[in-house]
């Protein structure tokens, strides 16, 4: 019979009230918080980074194709490049790449009875792939329609722009493009056919979605002009590593950027959020190795009597620590488990229920997004595991200085 498991055990789950069984449950109850907050923490932190991150993708790509010149950001976002069979032959060659995009900026100003807005028009030609986008959508509405001649004049604005401008569903709009050297705008008439909503204020209160042979008619450029190419990444994680490989695909005058080079701020907002989880992490791991340490600590005092009676009648050092190791095993153990299950139940009643709302003005989504990534929680479980037994340690040197007579005393 393993003598300290068997008084380990009776001690943690005596059916008598005791003040060491009180201890121990309430060390196993912190234990689980701690371990539930940190995968609570980790994988709401990373849906939030992932959501925000993956809408930014939905309208810009994972990488753009663009011109090394300077942009003339005045009047139109990019210098025209030719289009490039080599550029959409990159998708053939590189199994990571999902599409590849034509696209062009240029900026405008719609003007209604209600306001005056100035947008950023973005020109998609007909092979644009809306699936990105779909989710941002609106009811009722639909995805402007692109011609094989001539331009089409339907535009898409978001539920910001529309309200501020009094629009509605299939109504018309005067729209005046900025001209280069001081000419006149040119305005054209353009019906609204559908309306989305990202919940990022910078793109819902400036950019709207009209097509690309527009802007090359406004720009006077021929059908061979654009103003750069999106690529978009089957895995995001990638952009580094296939911006850099496909450089040598790509013709002379052109660079390839990922979109967190072209913007920076939002990325390194989201970035930021890495120090907040850290903070906690290092918060929870305080407390329960607190948690613990103060546990066996109160167990070797309170059990003062019981350790000096087994050294006297011979157990030793070691099988006396063994059964404190065993009560922090129990804590260590029982944590894990119940603070897995707890934190993962709540993180999927979130993903079911989504019952964590949030203000969308300032954190860009309106309810809590999660996203779970196991290695995070293997390590998590496997951090705290570690660190629990390196703590256990400690308060079972205790036990090698108690003195028999005097613990037989012990009051």
């Amino acid at each position: 019979m393993n003598i300290a498991s068997f008084i380990a055990n009776r001690i943690a789950f005596n059916h008598q009230k005791s003040f060491s069984r009180f201890v121990i449950r309430l060390s196993i109850v912190a234990t689980i918080i701690s371990v539930m907050v940190m995968i609570v923490t980790l994988s709401f932190a990373s849906g939030f980074q992932k959501t925000i991150s993956q809408k930014i993708f939905s309208f810009w790509g994972h990488l753009r194709i663009h011109n090394y010149e300077m942009t003339r950001v005045s009047i139109a976002e990019e210098t025209p490049v030719l289009k490039n069979d080599s550029v959409r032959d990159l998708i053939k060659k590189y199994p990571e790449i999902k599409t590849v995009q034509a696209f062009a900026t240029k900026n405008a100003i719609i003007k209604t009875s209600e306001s005056i807005e100035m947008v950023l028009f973005k020109g998609v030609d007909k092979d644009y792939n809306f699936s990105n986008l779909k989710k941002f959508l609106l009811p009722g509405g639909r995805w402007i329609n692109l011609k094989d001649t001539g331009y089409g004049r339907e535009i898409n604005l978001s539920e910001y722009t529309a309200t501020q401008l009094g629009l509605k569903l299939n109504d018309q709009l005067l729209i005046f493009f900025m001209q280069p050297e001081g000419k006149p705008p040119r305005t054209r008439k353009l019906k609204v056919v559908g309306f989305y909503k990202t919940g990022i204020e910078e793109y819902d209160k400036s950019i709207a979605i009209g097509d690309l042979a527009l802007i090359q008619r406004l720009n006077d450029w021929d059908e061979n002009q654009i103003g750069g190419y999106e690529i978009f990444l089957k895995d995001f994680e990638q952009m580094d590593r296939v911006s850099e490989e496909i450089l040598p695909d790509i013709p002379i005058g052109l660079k390839s950027s990922t979109i967190r080079e072209i913007y920076p701020g939002i990325f390194d907002w989201l970035s930021l959020q890495n120090y907040t989880i850290i903070i906690v992490l290092v918060i929870m791991v305080a407390i329960a190795t607190l948690n613990l340490v103060t546990c066996l600590l109160i167990l070797v005092l309170e059990r003062t009597r019981m350790v000096g009676v087994l050294k006297a009648i011979g157990a030793e050092n070691f099988t006396i620590q063994k059964i404190f190791l065993y009560h922090g095993a129990i804590i260590t153990a029982m944590g894990l488990f119940f603070g897995n299950l707890l934190g993962l139940l709540i993180c999927w009643l979130q993903m079911r229920f989504g019952f964590i709302k949030l203000p969308e003005d300032a954190y860009y989504i309106s309810e809590a997004e999660v996203n779970i990534v196991w290695w995070q929680i293997g390590v998590v479980n496997i951090g705290t595991f570690i660190i629990c037994f390196l703590v256990l340690l400690i308060p079972t040197i205790v036990v090698r200085r108690i003195q028999p007579v005097k613990a037989i005393q012990f009051r």
